[in-house]
């Protein structure tokens, strides 16, 4: 699935003007748990949904889930569906190739009109739901639609008695973009393969389908890398990471694990090593990266800007040849993140001239190149991605990079970035983008956001998080949720859905969900929580 999803990607285009979605009819419905009123609270919002409160299914202990005989990666989704809706209704829902005379959900990947290749078609009548796609990624999205449709107690870790109502009528649904993702800062604290794993379970819900992972910068190495075996246990062992608090790394079976439970769920890894800058963890390691010679002490404080790669020595490019060389061959998906911000230290002549040595290096071990703005400055070949990651509505070399072909992630850090303190009273978080709440991470556009990057030169969006001030899964959470379902539907729903006091509403009946799931997340004033 990581293949079809990362030869999709690399081939991107945007899916064509897609249809103003009609609004569900008798969406006030709200007391009639089979009714309308789910299809009114989707989110992200479908491009086109039509409800029928006359068609609804409903699962028994008789539902089974059906998918089509010999096909393998409808079954693995079949398996993921069963096992979610199993914990909380206690029913058995086998999964079983063929004909069946039982209630089903059925789950078919083949031709569907019109939804593309992470789309989907749902269709939900008294005798049977059927979920259709032309891929599993599609039929992945496809689920987290339908478990949305069902009450929120669906998501409860153990049995609920109630009736669950599956409400009738019919979705064709597909992405805006194919690229959407969330970031996880594990350099600056070190996050558990547990933890990345529980991330990845709660955005996957939300219809992302990347996870960029920061695995390297001034405070910690995070990546075993063999032929440079000190970066993890000195660069990223003890007493590293801001604070001194948070060190730790991920072997490469860990890095492996985490890559096959990531495609599980449809998301495909895309690991950053920072540099030319960000890089004191390496030098303050291995001497020889230092221009002097000379190793650094560690850094655990969160200034940026001060550190460099020796950009004329040749043992640089040796490390930065070695480590693209380990990560391509351990990585599944077709991208390597080069970083390349805040590189204050290094003159923009050293700057160009190791972009045009490094960037190269990515393409060679087979891997397409992604970094950080910057990396615009120096004409990078309109294959990169760059990653717009600035709060300015002008950039000139961002604007001549989308000019000349480059196709952007949209992240601007007073948007985007999970990070940023909700107000004056947040306990976590930074506040130099300045203070984002629900509605600023919401009310903007990737396509109208900085001159000369319009809807054509959008690869996707992104919402990074960094973890200067995240020490557990829960601040992880607090910060993330539910700002990051906001940047999901960006990503996801057509521009002619974008509305606040929509979104809002359906914010406010995702709430319980969360709850449910034991996801800590941010109660913002500016939503009226169920």
């Amino acid at each position: 699935m990581v293949g079809l999803l990362g030869a999709a990607v690399l081939g991107l285009s945007v899916l064509g003007p897609p249809a103003l979605a009609e609004p569900a009819a008798d969406a006030s419905a709200a007391g009639h748990q089979g009714g309308s009123a789910q299809f009114a609270n989707l989110l992200p919002a479908p491009v086109d949904a039509k409800s029928n409160p006359k068609a609804d299914f409903w699962l028994s202990p008789a539902t089974v889930i059906k998918t089509a005989r010999g096909s393998a990666e409808a079954k693995k989704v079949g398996d993921y569906l069963a096992g979610l809706l199993r914990k909380s209704t206690g029913y058995s829902l086998p999964v079983q190739s063929g004909h069946t005379s039982r209630p089903a959900i059925s789950l078919e990947i083949g031709k569907t009109a019109k939804v593309g290749d992470q789309g989907y078609q749902l269709d939900v009548a008294r005798n049977g739901v059927t979920l259709r796609a032309n891929t599993a990624d599609g039929l992945f999205s496809g689920v987290q639609t339908l478990r949305q449709l069902l009450p929120a107690q669906i998501e409860a870790t153990k049995p609920q008695p109630r009736k669950w109502t599956v409400p009738g009528g019919k979705i064709v649904d597909y992405p805006r973009f194919g690229y959407r993702a969330a970031m996880l800062d594990i350099a600056r604290h070190f996050h558990t393969l547990d933890e990345i794993k529980t991330y990845i379970d709660e955005i996957a819900q939300h219809k992302i389908n990347f996870l960029h992972l920061h695995l390297t910068d001034d405070q910690g190495w995070r990546i075993q890398i063999d032929s440079w075996p000190k970066l993890t246990t000195v660069g990223g062992g003890e007493g590293t990471g801001v604070d001194g608090v948070g060190g730790g790394f991920l072997t490469k079976a860990d890095y492996a694990e985490l890559n096959r439970y990531a495609a599980s769920r449809h998301i495909t890894v895309v690991p950053e090593i920072d540099m030319p800058g960000h890089t004191n963890a390496a030098q303050h390691t291995y001497a020889e990266l230092n221009c002097d010679g000379v190793a650094p002490p560690a850094r655990t404080d969160i200034e940026v800007g001060y550190s460099s790669l020796c950009i004329n020595s040749e043992i640089t490019y040796k490390f930065v040849e070695d480590v693209i060389r380990e990560l391509a061959a351990m990585t599944p998906g077709p991208f390597l993140h080069v970083g390349g911000d805040e590189a204050h230290a290094t003159s923009d002549a050293d700057y160009k001239t190791f972009q045009d040595k490094v960037l190269p290096l990515v393409g060679k071990y087979g891997k397409r190149a992604s970094g950080w703005n910057e990396v615009t400055k120096v004409n990078p070949p309109i294959s990169v991605v760059p990653q717009y990651w600035d709060t300015a509505r002008e950039n000139a070399s961002a604007a001549a990079a989308a000019a000349r072909g480059n196709k952007f992630i949209m992240s601007p850090a007073n948007k985007a970035y999970l990070d940023m303190k909700y107000d004056e009273n947040t306990k976590l978080g930074l506040k130099w983008a300045g203070y984002v709440e629900v509605r600023d991470s919401y009310d903007w556009d990737p396509a109208t956001y900085v001159t000369g990057i319009g809807e054509k030169s959008v690869f996707g969006v992104e919402a990074p998080l960094w973890s200067e001030t995240l020490r557990s899964i829960d601040d992880i959470e607090f910060m993330a949720f539910p700002r990051l379902a906001g940047i999901a539907e960006i990503g996801w729903s057509p521009q002619s859905t974008h509305d606040w006091e929509s979104y809002r509403a359906r914010l406010a009946e995702y709430g319980p969900r969360w709850a449910a799931q034991g996801i800590d997340f941010y109660r913002s004033p500016q939503v009226d929580w169920k």
